[in-house]
């Protein structure tokens, strides 16, 4: 039987001072017919008459101003601390692109409240929802729900990973785990909110600390898992942009399905 490819994006689109970033990057964007125009102008001495397969206009291009967790991207050992195992943390350039292209397994965890740790028993749970075991390298996507409510102030209340969450999807073989909410912790007034009370540094970033004991990535901000058709039996690719030394980069998380033509 023949097969078809389909392919889903996984990703957010990169916006100027979106709503849903807590530090928002900033894009600038040149005209064709002025900034475009001006460049080519000082560039190559024309005028806009001389130009005539772009009708007088120049191109154009965008000036991105913004760290390297705006949108979805992918955090490197790196982000976590200066060690990971005992070794040099792997910054992004890095990342072996072996843990990048893989099986993909969706666990929806949507019934879990803002505010709330996902534990290990929640993911056994949906695990044997979906009748799977996790072998190693794939890619567990965490299924919040929360990209429905982008562009929005409801968008940060989301439950986010336990530290024993995150080092038993390690322990499994997981190098690369992603989730569709803001972060892989719940959000930062909720872990601040913990640690005035209880004076417990532990509440502090449980999941991204997890990555100081075993070595492991995340993606966050992802979208659209939903429309992943099936829970399994699907490769996912989250090739990141390639920054020398960096903490994290952009990535457009794409899930592959082969289906029956």
């Amino acid at each position: 039987m023949p097969r078809k490819t389909r392919l889903i994006d996984l990703s957010v689109t990169l916006e100027n001072n979106a709503v849903s970033e807590p530090m928002p990057a900033r894009i600038d964007y040149m005209r064709h017919e002025v900034e475009g125009l001006a460049w080519f102008q000082e560039r190559f001495g024309v005028r806009a008459q001389d130009l005539v397969f772009s009708n007088g206009v120049g191109g154009t291009w965008e000036t991105f101003t913004g760290i390297t967790h705006t949108g979805t991207h992918l955090d490197a050992p790196w982000h976590f601390g200066p060690t990971s195992e005992g070794r040099p943390s792997k910054t992004i350039d890095q990342i072996p692109l072996e843990w990048c292209y893989c099986d993909g397994v969706v666990l929806d965890l949507r019934h879990k409240q803002a505010g709330e740790y996902i534990t290990v028993a929640d993911l056994e749970e949906a695990l044997r929802q979906i009748g799977y075991t996790i072998k190693p390298l794939d890619i567990v996507l965490i299924m919040t729900g929360c990209d429905k409510k982008m562009d929005s102030p409801a968008y940060f209340d989301q439950p986010g990973m336990s530290r024993e969450a995150t080092l038993w999807l390690i322990d499994q073989g997981v190098k690369i785990a992603g989730i569709d909410a803001y972060g892989f912790d719940r959000k930062f007034a909720d872990m601040a909110a913990d640690f005035q009370r209880t004076g417990d540094g532990r509440c502090v970033w449980p999941a991204h600390f997890a990555g100081i004991t075993k070595e492991y990535c995340h993606i966050e901000k992802m979208a659209n898992l939903d429309q992943i058709p099936r829970p399994f039996g699907f490769k996912i690719a989250v090739f990141p942009v390639k920054i020398r030394g960096a903490s994290a980069g952009w990535v457009r998380p794409v899930a592959i399905i082969e289906e029956e033509a």
